[in-house]
């Protein structure tokens, strides 16, 4: 097991933070208050993977599918990224 040094230790917290971006997470202002981006996205992807369950089950789709959670935490994971993409994107 790989033990850090004190002096690995005290970069930790820089390190983490290298990545943030000075300018914040993107929010939008939603009856009075603003709305973290992500969680939108997260709640389309949500949405959309309950949607499709409900259109498989009743076009008999869902009773071919071997790994049925993977399948739907993957679609509801697509169509968030893709809103992020869409909605947030460069």
């Amino acid at each position: 097991m790989h033990r850090l040094t004190p002096r690995q230790l005290c970069w930790a917290p820089v390190a983490m933070l290298a990545a943030c971006a000075p300018g914040g997470a993107p929010t939008f202002p939603l009856v009075g208050a603003y709305f973290p981006g992500w969680m939108m996205c997260g709640l389309i992807g949500i949405a959309t993977a309950v949607g499709l369950r409900v259109a498989f089950v009743l076009t008999g789709i869902d009773a071919i599918l071997s790994f049925r959670l993977f399948t739907y935490v993957a679609l509801g994971t697509i169509a968030a990224l893709a809103v992020w993409v869409l909605a947030f994107g460069p």
